[in-house]
């Protein structure tokens, strides 16, 4: 009866442990704070949501399992944040029992926007999804799961680089989570870095670090190839870069330029939509109907608009609705 009887039904926490807090990385669960604090009024603002920031000083997975386990009675959702890959992996498969919806906004926030933009990127290119050739850089939180929600939605060739380079059936040391991804990824089984895993790619999805990418490799890319590069504070290319080397559409992490690809346009409508249904667990087809949606709010994609912007108030409802209808 705490549903009917408290704010459980609308209250979330934001849980993190302060290692990969946007780009500044592992500074801690007091440095923390105000992220948090800012996701917490971004809730509350785009989609009614009550949610609570819980910066934890331990950095231990078990740990942090168990310290979710005893916080869940309290809460309707929890949004995993900034927690560092691998460990934020099995942090949140170990909570999916919990009867409330679990959801790591850095992998599934991230991937949801992702393929929003993708969708109209390719429309606006005249490319089919089964067709096209991705190339991510970063095999993070958000790299992982944004390839394999980009395969659920039909993708064919995916190949991930991480900062040794392509990830590749012969490559040693490797972790788990890496491993697996190559039972879907890099069909061809290509080596070598990421220039070598550029030559004649479609789309490239940057979740890495500044710079990392140079307008030769843009030029090395198909004809009115797609670039998204969502490194912050600096992006892999600055975007009148990768225009000049021949992208068609171009999107990255920043307000300042076209096309952000923003995870605030994702995480608001999915926990709305979750907590009016009380589901227990955001899903692959949830996630997909988000991004499906998400991506139908711009009527009319062009190369400068293939996402909506990022504070619209109207997003989180759209978005909340096709999470609901999904379940």
């Amino acid at each position: 009866e705490s549903y009917q009887l408290t704010n459980r039904a609308n209250t979330i926490a934001i849980v993190t442990d302060g290692s990969a807090v946007l780009g500044l990385g592992n500074i801690g669960p007091e440095a923390a704070m105000p992220v948090m604090e800012g996701k917490s009024i971004l809730f509350k603002t785009l989609a009614d949501v009550d949610a609570y920031p819980i910066c934890l000083a331990t950095q231990d997975t078990d740990a942090i399992i168990q310290t979710v386990r005893y916080l869940a009675p309290s809460f309707g959702g929890i949004n995993l944040e900034d927690i560092a890959a691998p460990r934020c992996f099995e942090i949140e498969d170990s909570l999916q029992d919990l009867g409330i919806p679990v959801f790591h906004d850095d992998q599934h926030g991230t991937a949801i926007v992702v393929l929003a933009g993708v969708i109209n990127s390719l429309n606006v290119t005249g490319r089919r999804f089964e067709d096209t050739k991705f190339v991510f850089s970063g095999a993070g939180a958000g790299g992982i799961a944004s390839t394999k929600l980009l395969l659920d939605y039909g993708a064919r060739n995916i190949t991930l680089v991480d900062s040794t380079g392509i990830i590749h059936r012969n490559r040693t040391g490797l972790t788990s989570v890496k491993t697996s991804m190559l039972e879907t990824t890099n069909p061809e089984n290509l080596q070598g870095d990421l220039a070598d895993a550029l030559k004649g790619a479609d789309v490239f999805i940057g979740l890495s670090v500044a710079e990392a990418m140079t307008p030769e490799m843009v030029s090395s890319m198909a004809k009115d190839s797609i670039v998204f590069a969502m490194a912050n504070p600096i992006p892999e290319i600055m975007p009148e870069l990768a225009q000049a080397a021949g992208a068609a559409v171009v999107g990255t992490g920043r307000s300042d330029f076209p096309n952000q690809i923003n995870n605030s346009l994702a995480f608001p409508g999915v926990f709305r939509g979750a907590l009016d249904i009380r589901a227990t667990r955001v899903t692959t087809k949830m996630k997909l109907a988000a991004a499906e949606a998400l991506a139908a709010l711009v009527a009319e994609p062009t190369p400068e608009c293939i996402i909506p912007w990022s504070l619209d108030r109207a997003v989180a409802q759209v978005v909340a609705k096709a999470v609901a209808d999904a379940a």
